[in-house]
């Protein structure tokens, strides 16, 4: 068994671990000596066995706190992946699930109102269309078709 010298509060101590733990050792004596440090400049000089279980008490703390944080975490955690499984439960059932019947969608049936009303429409139109031509109809009566192209004519004769 390797035996590792480590500092705890400004003294040295000599311990034994197993093989290849000596880093791990080295570790947890650097927790303890921190929390030693905190506790001798708050205090000053002590003995040190009071140290040492002072110290030892101040990271059992913050360890128990950490492992009730870890709980909760896990709680957490245990309740996602519950969730993220039920969620994986439903999606494979609707994949499973038969696809849909097809939806009949019937064609609006246009009501005989809007089409007479149409009708109607278009009658005044085409009344509106007769109207303009009647009045444009007499100028252009004035004018005798020789009269309103005679360019078009003598290309008409020069063509044939």
């Amino acid at each position: 068994m390797p035996e590792v010298t480590i500092h705890i509060g400004g003294r040295d101590f000599q311990v034994s671990c197993q093989e290849g733990e000596e880093s791990f050792l080295q570790m947890a004596a650097g927790m303890l000596d921190d929390e030693a440090q905190v506790l001798s400049d708050q205090i000053g000089r002590m003995p040190e066995a009071r140290m040492l279980l002072m110290a030892g008490l101040m990271l059992a703390d913050k360890t128990a706190a950490v492992e009730d944080r870890i709980k909760e975490v896990e709680a957490k955690l245990a309740e996602r992946e519950a969730l993220v499984a039920q969620k994986e439960a439903e999606i494979e059932e609707l994949r499973n699930a038969p696809p849909p019947e097809p939806e009949q969608i019937e064609v609006p049936v246009v009501p005989p109102q809007v089409a007479e009303t149409l009708a109607e429409l278009a009658a005044r139109a085409e009344a509106l269309a007769q109207e303009i031509e009647a009045k444009a109809a007499p100028d252009a009566e004035e004018e005798t078709p020789e009269e309103a192209a005679p360019d078009e004519a003598v290309e008409l004769s020069e063509n044939a």
